[in-house]
């Protein structure tokens, strides 16, 4: 399991959340408390929105706490709403590609989970991309079929709407192929003004997932940067998360459908 953070709110330098706390991203790079495995070290990237509609990426093969580039770029790059990620794979190639968070135009996506045998279904979930989406795919995982399956399925016009019904196709389409291994699913999601975030698994178990409010905005994360008490909120399972500039947070409950013979 992957590990990520996601600000939305006033500008703040990124190595004030990905380097500068006790329990920082870089520092759960190698000692996740919470993952599936305690060192994320296939990859990382960040993605940032600036001064331009699409945001910035930078992505690395390196573990992040060996990569020296990152913290000087945390260092010097100020934003008002950024994503973090450090990557353990879960059998696809550590390559550039592979690394989150992905974009395209002004939509920024990540994802920490797992679709269940995803080698037996990857043909089937690539269907569902249309081929003028197709032509952006770089990489081989799951993340990135799921985020332009997503795209096609009305992700920018109605982000919570169209993630629960790419999700639905894809539990379906691992149903179909006989794997009853679970659909895990803590996501991040942003068209650089609203900030949607997602916790839900098609069994008991989804991947853990935090927020906070306070000091001019919001963050949402894997698991708590800081000190456990200092106001850090778990997200409940099968739940939506949204923020929009200056409004309060809201949450909700996110429902999938399900197959017909699961829904029985």
């Amino acid at each position: 399991m992957c590990r990520f953070l996601a600000y939305q709110g006033e500008p703040i330098f990124l190595s004030e959340m990905v380097c500068a706390p006790a329990h920082s991203l870089i520092h759960q790079s190698m000692h996740a408390d919470e993952g599936k495995t305690v060192t994320n070290g296939d990859g990382f990237g960040l993605g940032w929105y600036g001064e331009r509609e699409e945001p910035g990426l930078y992505r690395e093969i390196r573990p992040a706490w060996s990569d020296e580039n990152l913290r000087s770029l945390c260092a010097q790059v100020r934003s008002r709403l950024f994503f973090a990620h450090v990557r353990a794979s879960t059998g696809t190639s550590t390559t550039r590609a592979n690394c989150h968070p992905f974009a395209h135009g002004r939509h920024l996506f990540m994802h920490n989970g797992q679709v269940g045998d995803y080698l037996r279904v990857k043909r089937r979930i690539e269907a569902l991309i249309p081929d003028a989406l197709y032509v952006h795919r770089q990489g081989t995982g799951d993340t990135e079929a799921l985020f332009l399956a997503a795209l096609a399925d009305g992700l920018a016009e109605e982000p919570v709407a169209a993630m629960a019904r790419t999700l639905g196709r894809v539990l379906a389409l691992m149903r179909e192929a006989g794997s009853r291994q679970p659909l895990r699913f803590a996501a991040a999601y942003s068209d650089g003004e609203a900030l949607t975030c997602f916790r839900w698994s098609s069994d008991s178990l989804p991947p853990s997932l935090y927020y906070r409010e306070g000091c001019g905005g919001v963050m949402v994360v894997s698991e708590p940067v800081d000190e456990r008490e200092s106001g850090w909120q778990r997200i409940p399972a099968n739940t939506v998360l949204e923020a929009r500039p200056g409004a309060p947070v809201a949450l909700r409950p996110f429902e999938v459908p399900r197959p017909q013979a699961e829904a029985a």
